[in-house]
This record gives C-alpha cells, structure tokens and sequence, in this order.
C-alpha cells in the first residue's frame, strides 16, 4: 500500500523543495537505482541530504533544498529532520558577568574577521537555522562599515567611544567602543607577493567548492598591479606548484592557471600549507606584502591533521613575515574552527566566500584591508570606574580575551588591523544603583569615590607599528553621558547585530523579552545610507530568522 508523505516547514519566500518518494514495489528498489535517483533529484547548489522512515515499508525522501523542520507520516508519525552533517565549530560560553569591585579590568584582543556573518547568511539562506558555534557575536557586528573618526594624531586607527540605553534591559547601557583605520588606495599599496593555496580535494568538487574558488580568485586577479607576484599551489592526496611567482602584468597567464584546476582525491592539507610557505618565501618581497591566501574548507584527512600542529605551524611561519589570511568554502563538511583559528595564528583574517558578491566585498571592494597592516598586536583593555558601574559584561570576543597582565607584555600575540578596517567592541554595563545581575556581597567593602568619578571607563589601546618596533599606548578617558542622549545610528545598528547573535546562540538569555520582530524593528530604523546594501540585507535574515523560529504546526 502506497503512503504520502507531507513536509512541514515555515513558510519563507524564495525556496523550493524537491522530493522523490521510492516506496517499496515501485521499481527503485535497488541500491544503483536509488543512487541514480539521489543523483537526478539533488541541486547542485546544496548538498543533498536523506531520511528515511519506516512505515509498512521503505520510503526514502531525498531534499535538494533548505532543511526542514519536520517530515510527517498521514498516519500521524513525525520524524524529526536531522542534517548528517560533518561540519566543525568551536564551542564558547558567553563572558561571564564581572563585579567592577572585584573585576574592574577588562582585556581582550582585537578581531577584525567576518567569516561568522556571512556563513550565518548562509545556513538561514539555506532555510536553517545556524548552530551554536557558528555564531560569533564580534565578526557580526564587525562585518559592517560604522562611521568612526579617523588618525589625526598620527596612530594609525581613531577611537570612537559611546554611551546609550540598551534596548533589550532598561537597567543596563551599552558602551561602544570603535577603531577605525586610515585607508589606502590599492594602486598605493606596497608591492604584494601573494600566494594563492587552492584546496583541490575530493571535497571541493561541488558548486560551493571549487568552481567558486576560481571564481573568486579571477577577481582578486583583476585588482593586480604590475609589480605585484602571485603563484598558485594546489592540494590534495599530494601537493604540487601550478604557477611560479608571475609579475600581475601577466593576468591571462595567471587566469589560465586558475581554469586548469580539478578536483578530485584525500586532502593533504598540512603538505600543502608548507609548500605555500616555500613558494612565499621564494617570491618575498621586502618591507612589501607577503601573503598566503589559503581557499579550502578545512576538511583535512592526510598528513598532519591535528587542529593545535596546524595552528603551531601557522605560528611559527609567520615569524618569516608572511602571513596567513583563509578564505572559507563548501557546505555540510566545513571546519570553520580551524580556518578561524589558522587565520589568527598565522596574523591573517578570516572570511567565509558564500556568494560571488561576498567574494567581491572581501577581494575588491574591501581589498586594502584584506591585504595591507597597518597595526600588529592589538589590545585593548578597559578599566570601569566603580564610582560609576557595578557590573559589566563584554558582547563576544570569547576566544580573544586575555590576561590582564597580558596587556603590556610585548611577547603576548594579539590581532592585526588593515587599512580601512572598523572594529567595534560593545560592553553591557550596569550603572551604579541600577539592578544588576549579580547579588551584592555580604562582606564586600564599598568602592571608594575619587576625583574622577565623572569619567566612566579609562581605554588602553596597545599596539605595535606595522614596520615593526616596541608597542605603543594610547589611553582615553570614556565620559558617562546623559541618559537622554540620542544614540547615533551606528550604535542603534551595532546593537540590533548583537542582540541578533545572542538570540541565535543563547535563545535570548540576556536579551530578556526582545523579539527578533524587535530587532528587525530596531536595525530597520538604524539602515542609515546604507550604500552597498548591507544593512537592509541583515534586516531580512532577521525576518527569516523569524520565520524558521516560528512554531511547526500539522
């Protein structure tokens, strides 16, 4: 007896499913025909995944689409959807909630990546909602452009400070933190040796693999300046040179290069990795650009593939002066925590490439930032006044924090800021007197008040030259302002980003009873210009967000 089966999912625009049924005695009984019919059905922009359910016989759905919420048997049986997917994240508890009377100095290392958003973007796109550990609160907010002052004192970044009620605790503020970088034209940018290091396993022979790889290289490719080098080396059960260091003059020669590639086999990733770093070392450049441009998606299964070896070989070529930067590809196998964390040791930063459209954001529009350094080893620490706040808690940032001893210890590694970098740091803080989240101590002493009591926080910034040299410190007085003070789109916008990320990681445990509707609400009206669309973007994943929340309902 034939039975149907009814996929429940919430309602979102833009998507199609494709299902095929093979119930027993209907001629796909056999394993080569389901294969052939796994082949015919599947999308070949999204990694086919199956369920089986069992009821009076084998039926077997096969989904070329989002991931749905449920399957549903007319006989009243669900079966839950569960992706098989082999895709790895680094698991962070959020920053714990400090007493300024206990704790009252903050330190962290700057973050300047983006990968988070943009694969976040791709799980709700998907019809998904992302897992836990790819949402990393930082690199959301961090990945859009803020209006900050600009150097004029000669430091390579400005600072931008900001108080403003938080709009999901009315006993709470937040304090905005901002960098911004003095910016660079490409065509005035130092002479670059770039080595691009293509993953041409097995695993990238897919559309969101390879084939975007290529497509995003050809448009680094075009940015090319004559005195620019690139060469090209692959990996996969071995690793080989395709193209010696060749002058950006000589684009076609470099294109071709580029089309020739296939895919297919293990991945060696680590020999890989090592050639790269001989081929940059072959092509260096001095006092210019030497960067290695790893595309993959992580998925190494030959040679060294223990996470903590990859990341200390990362270390210790990066003391050469060639740094690492990792562009993220493919679906359903991805390793974002080891691009994230290779990025870091190797002093690069960290995309993830879902579309073309990000791929020209991160190697075109954004390319002076991507490539050129203008500050090594940032820190920044904040000391509260506790004549002013009780208690704080830093938005992100879990695996940057540092010692506070850390903070003048040259030796300590911390993050790169390129040209024309934002970076923005957002701390929850609890005003004196306002209702914190912690119980006040039984035998703690009052804090003292002092002659500063107007200042709210002290800022330390700590960083070292790009040419190289001793740190050097900028500190800033931060001033509590009026509590009727109008925030600044940016900030209205920065929060919107943070209370987004917290509701997709935690469910919404610190942001009380705020809606994603509310964020929505919230980010709608902070768009501002908004000139290459990004922020109208983020407002509908908002509202997809919401839709794929929303109850299932038979």
């Amino acid at each position: 007896m034939s039975h149907s089966l009814l996929l429940l999912r919430p309602a979102t625009q833009g998507f199609a499913v494709t299902l095929l049924v093979a119930l027993a005695g209907c001629g796909l009984s056999s394993s080569r025909d389901e294969a052939k019919a796994r082949d015919t059905v599947a999308a070949p922009h999204v990694h086919s995944e199956s369920v089986q359910v069992q009821s009076g016989g084998l039926k077997r759905m096969l989904v070329a689409a989002p991931m749905p919420a449920s399957v549903v048997m007319h006989d009243g049986v669900v079966a839950p959807y569960r992706a098989e997917s082999r895709e790895q994240y680094q698991q962070l508890p959020d920053n714990p909630v400090h007493s300024v009377a206990e704790t009252p100095v903050s330190t962290f290392s700057v973050d300047v990546d983006t990968g988070s958003y943009a694969n976040v973007r791709r799980f709700l796109n998907q019809g998904r909602l992302p897992p836990e550990g790819a949402v990393r609160l930082e690199e959301m907010v961090n990945y859009f452009p803020y209006d900050y002052v600009l150097p004029s004192d000669g430091s390579p970044f400005g600072l931008t400070t900001e108080v403003a009620a938080t709009p999901w605790n009315p006993h709470t503020r937040l304090l905005r933190i901002g960098i911004k970088a003095s910016d660079r034209a490409v065509a005035n940018l130092a002479p670059a040796n770039l080595v691009f290091l293509v993953d041409v396993s097995g695993s990238m022979d897919r559309r969101e693999g390879l084939p975007m790889v290529k497509s995003t290289l050809k448009l680094l490719v075009d940015q090319l300046r004559d005195q620019d080098r690139v060469s090209l080396v692959v990996y996969a059960g071995e690793s080989r040179v395709v193209l010696k260091p060749t002058s950006g003059r000589d684009k076609a020669k470099i294109r071709n290069a580029i089309d020739q590639l296939n895919a297919g086999g293990s991945t060696a990733g680590a020999s890989g990795i090592e050639l790269a770093y001989q081929m940059a070392r072959e092509g260096f450049i001095d006092k210019g650009i030497n960067r290695i441009l790893l595309a993959t998606d992580g998925d190494f299964n030959v040679g060294i593939s223990d996470f903590d070896s990859l990341k200390q070989m990362a270390v210790e070529q990066r003391k050469s002066g060639v740094s690492l930067t990792t562009l993220g590809f493919g679906v359903g196998n991805y390793n974002e925590q080891l691009m994230e964390q290779l990025a870091d040791a190797g002093n690069g930063n960290y995309a993830y490439i879902d579309n073309l459209r990000e791929a020209r954001k991160v190697l075109v529009d954004q390319l002076s930032s991507t490539l050129a350094v203008v500050a090594r080893d940032v820190k920044l620490q904040v000391e509260f006044n506790p004549a002013q706040v009780s208690e704080y808690r830093l938005l992100g940032y879990e695996n940057r924090a540092l010692k506070r001893e850390d903070f003048n210890n040259d030796k300590v590694d911390a993050g790169e800021i390129g040209a024309g970098h934002t970076v923005t740091a957002l701390y929850e803080i609890v005003p004196k007197g306002e209702k914190g989240w912690l119980e006040p101590l039984r035998y703690g002493s009052p804090s003292s008040a002092d002659s500063k009591a107007e200042e709210l926080a002290l800022l330390r910034v700590r960083y070292k030259p790009a040419e190289g040299g001793e740190s050097q410190l900028i500190e800033r007085a931060i001033d509590s302002q009026p509590n009727n003070t109008q925030p600044s789109a940016d900030l209205r916008f920065s929060a919107a980003v943070a209370a987004f990320a917290q509701q997709l990681k935690n469910d919404g445990r610190y942001t009380g009873t705020m809606s994603l509707a509310d964020t929505a609400a919230l980010a709608r009206a902070a768009r501002g210009d908004d000139f290459f669309g990004l922020r109208n973007e983020f407002v509908q994943l908002v509202e997809l967000a919401q839709s794929l929340k929303a109850p299932v309902t038979q």
